[in-house]
């Protein structure tokens, strides 16, 4: 199932084959439909009473397909204004009233956040060392059972001290996985 140019398919849930558009941007490329799928069948199909925030936000397609399966609430956040703008347009045509659209910096927002999160989206842009940057911010924002879906173009050979790889997988040049807390 390929994805049309600028369009991101929501794979499941209420909103389930609507088609998104998103702007050209530098270093924008949404997850993968195979790999969205894989994600969602490890979170479980249904997300309802769960809190998501969708850092790095671009395209979307983690936030509305979280919001499309039930979360109760889903924060996105995006740096880029056009991107933002888009990821607020998309909302609105969804009508999707728990999405909440955040036009800012990622880390400030993981720095200055009072928010806890059953489910954290790390997918920065691939040549940035901002996965590094991130990780260690995201422990104080992650609800208790919270999990953290992290996506690469290289799986770090190490993690952060206090993380632990619950799962992980690779498809095509997309490396991905789900990060919990470290059991004491």
């Amino acid at each position: 199932m390929s994805q049309a140019r600028n369009k991101v398919r929501i794979i499941g849930g209420e909103h389930r084959r609507r088609l998104l558009p998103f702007p050209d941007a530098e270093g924008l490329r949404p997850t993968p439909d195979r790999v969205r799928e894989t994600l969602f069948n490890w979170l479980g199909q249904d997300l309802h009473g769960k809190s998501c925030l969708d850092l790095f936000a671009g395209s979307g397609a983690l936030g509305f397909e979280a919001a499309s399966r039930g979360a109760r609430r889903v924060v996105m956040v995006e740096k880029s204004r056009k991107v933002y703008e888009s990821l607020r347009d998309n909302r609105q045509l969804l009508s999707a009233a728990a999405i909440d659209v955040v036009n800012g910096d990622a880390l400030l927002y993981l720095k200055n956040g009072r928010e806890r999160f059953d489910v954290i989206f790390l997918d920065p842009p691939y040549d940035s060392d901002l996965l590094a940057q991130a990780l260690p911010l995201l422990a104080g924002l992650l609800a208790d059972d919270g999990v953290v879906y992290m996506e690469a173009r290289q799986w770090p050979e190490a993690l952060p001290d206090g993380w632990d790889c619950v799962r992980q997988d690779k498809a095509g040049t997309v490396h991905y996985g789900l990060l919990a807390p470290a059991q004491a």
